[in-house]
């Protein structure tokens, strides 16, 4: 299990494959940089981001999945640490963050179906709504997807939400984390703190 987890009553956490940009959203969200890198599996720790007067916090958690020179058993490990992760921390978690790599997302998913696997992405997303954390799905590097639209509505089609993408428009946010193009998200966010009754943390999405 990982350990030093700031003692915070509500948190964000961004979940994902490896590779997908969550450490440069991390850097977006927050305005701090992170360790990021090309390689796979460059986080292999989470990524806290709190502020001191605050009892509230950004966690980027490490990547799943492939990663670049880590043998098999300690990437199940690490898969296994962010379950049980999300599970002892539920109560706090006020919105779990599938990032994927929009390009690459279908295909991967469509791949390892076809293997007769439940793909990792749809499996950590019906993760979280089954530990009570509502999922919003972030769609990364859009500027390399010709037809946005037609992208959003297979990785919807993919989840077992009915498309069009935009009736889910507040758990289906489609970003460029490196060009800092978040809106949607912090949209998405904002909607999730509202729901919570924490509206003291939109000035942390704003």
């Amino acid at each position: 299990m990982f350990e030093d987890r700031p003692d915070r009553d509500a948190e964000v956490v961004l979940v994902g494959r490896s590779n997908v940009g969550k450490s440069t959203l991390m850097r977006e969200l927050t305005g701090h940089d992170f360790s990021t890198g090309g390689k796979p599996g460059v986080t292999r720790q989470p990524n806290h981001f709190d502020w001191a007067s605050e009892g509230f916090m950004f966690t980027d958690l490490p990547g799943f999945g492939f990663m670049s020179g880590v043998e098999e058993d300690r990437r199940e490990q690490i898969k296994t640490d962010i379950v049980q992760y999300l599970e002892a921390n539920a109560d706090s978690i006020l919105a779990g963050v599938v990032v994927m790599d929009g390009k690459a997302a279908v295909d991967i998913i469509d791949r390892h179906r076809e293997r007769g696997n439940v793909p990792h992405d749809v499996e950590m997303y019906g993760f979280l709504e089954d530990v009570g954390v509502a999922p919003i799905v972030a769609v990364n590097k859009t500027d390399k997807i010709d037809d946005l639209d037609e992208r959003l509505d297979d990785i919807c089609d993919r989840l077992g939400l009915f498309p069009p993408w935009q009736q889910w428009s507040d758990r289906i946010a489609p970003i460029c984390a490196k060009r800092g193009d978040i809106e949607s998200l912090e949209e998405c966010l904002r909607t999730r703190f509202h729901e919570h009754n924490r509206d003291d943390l939109l000035k942390f999405v704003s």
